[in-house]
């Protein structure tokens, strides 16, 4: 049984009960009362001690009932992205020298990387952790772990400062970093830097990719509901991309290599409306690894030399964009407009009549109802797709192309960079409605929708200090 049918039971036996009390009132005290006629003045009495006792109790039980079935609203405090230092930027000429003084790569390979890069729509400002500045990177658990400890401290010491937050208020901790898990845990890794309480809930996500920011997002909001009141969810993703450099001459495998950039990003949720700028509106998580087409179409896998690396498949934005699909099944009777719903049904009920079965699915108009799109920024192909789809302007994806062109593919954590360049341009207003669309292995497709509280006081951030540069137009870079 459901808590809204629990809730309404409860309600209709409060009231039943409160009907019958005051009906015995009625019956006893009153009614005698306008039979003796107007001539008779009653006299003020008592009320039974025991009615009003009932009366506090069912109260009582029913407020309590109330907070505990009740979903509770959760909310985004504030939200801190990494911002690299400029000793950690490559250029494009940069990364295609290294990889043609390699004795790891073939010819064949080098000229991959070159035609890649430059379709990339990725900029000479991206940044790569330490390790992959060397000519042939090799990167040990020391490496791993410095280059985490630089990203995760560094957003978490941001959010800190942004939110003004005490640390015994962190009740819950969620970390995300799907391909470097070391022991103990990054999640660990954060108690021990910050001294957080020791009482704090704490998971730790691997294994996920570009998806794991959404996931950990609907984890929070989960433990958010069984938590005591007052207490704040830190969320912390990043990816420690030094770990995962594939040194063999395999195409699929090396895409990784050439697309994946640094990046982080912390976030303070909260059942508190109180200082909060977002308010979560809703969550939906697909996941098609039933289908194993899906399931291997980002996959890590050793080559036929034995070298570890993940491999893309050919059919990604295919998968991708079914993986969306099915999401916006779900996810469409909670978010669209009325208008929108109703259109959906008439084409799907004109659609089972045998003359009009050859007619397209109607394609909700999204841009309706949501002024700002945030979607993973995987790749041209990938913000392509889903523009051509969702049938979105050039200004709803201008975030994802910037982000893409500036930052690279930074995994998990893109989203939260397009929705710093939505706040950096000033574009966020009161009430304004954000959709986040993420994708990430295994396949999943994951969103979440936000309705803005408070937009952004200043522009700092990671685009701080290049805003005015942007947009820029890459049409010859993609």
């Amino acid at each position: 049984m459901s808590s809204e049918s629990r809730l309404r039971r409860l309600t209709l036996l409060y009231n039943c009960t409160a009907n019958t009390l005051i009906l015995r009132t009625v019956t006893k005290k009153i009614a005698p009362w306008l039979a003796a006629g107007p001539e008779i003045v009653p006299q003020p009495t008592a009320i039974c001690p025991i009615h009003l006792l009932l009366v506090i109790v069912l109260l009582s039980i029913t407020s309590t009932l109330y907070l505990a079935l009740h979903s509770r609203t959760v909310y985004l405090v504030d939200y801190a992205c990494f911002r690299p230092n400029s000793d950690l930027r490559i250029t494009k000429a940069t990364f295609l020298e290294h990889a043609r003084l390699s004795s790891l790569l073939d010819d064949s390979i080098v000229n991959f990387i070159a035609t890649i890069l430059e379709r990339s729509g990725m900029s000479d400002e991206t940044c790569v952790p330490p390790v992959h500045h060397y000519i042939e990177p090799c990167c040990g658990l020391d490496e791993a772990r410095s280059e985490a400890e630089l990203v995760v401290f560094s957003v978490i010491d941001d959010l800190l400062a942004k939110t003004c937050i005490k640390r015994d208020a962190i009740g819950g901790l969620i970390t995300n970093c799907s391909a470097f898990c070391p022991v103990p845990s990054i999640a660990d890794m954060i108690v021990n830097k910050y001294k957080l309480r020791g009482d704090i809930r704490v998971m730790n996500l691997s294994g996920m990719a570009c998806s794991a920011s959404m996931i950990a997002l609907g984890l929070a909001s989960n433990m958010l509901q069984v938590m005591p009141r007052g207490l704040h969810v830190l969320v912390v993703s990043t990816e420690t991309i030094g770990p995962s450099y594939y040194s063999g001459n395999k195409r699929s495998m090396v895409l990784s290599n050439i697309l994946l950039r640094v990046g982080g990003v912390a976030k303070l949720l909260s059942t508190s409306r109180s200082k909060a700028r977002f308010r979560l509106v809703h969550f939906t998580r697909t996941i098609t690894a039933a289908n194993n087409s899906a399931y291997r179409c980002v996959y890590q896998e050793e080559d036929e030399k034995g070298n570890v690396g993940i491999t893309l498949s050919k059919d990604l934005t295919v998968i991708a964009g079914d993986a969306l699909k099915a999401n916006i099944m779900a996810t469409g009777p909670y978010v669209l407009l009325t208008s929108e719903l109703l259109k959906c049904s008439l084409f799907n009920m004109a659609r089972k009549m045998p003359h009009w079965r050859k007619i397209r699915p109607y394609i909700p108009n999204f841009c309706v109802t949501f002024e700002h799109f945030c979607i993973h920024a995987g790749g041209p192909a990938v913000i392509s797709s889903v523009q051509h789809g969702l049938k979105l302007s050039d200004q709803h994806v201008e975030p994802s192309w910037m982000t893409l062109h500036r930052f690279g593919n930074q995994l998990s954590t893109s989203v939260w960079y397009e929705l710093a360049y939505i706040d950096a341009k000033g574009q966020m207003k009161k009430n304004d409605r954000v959709w986040m669309i993420g994708f990430g292995a295994g396949y999943e497709c994951n969103t979440a929708s936000w309705v803005c509280i408070q937009p952004s006081s200043s522009a700092d951030g990671p685009w701080g200090n290049c805003i005015n540069h942007y947009p820029k137009d890459i049409s010859k870079n993609r």
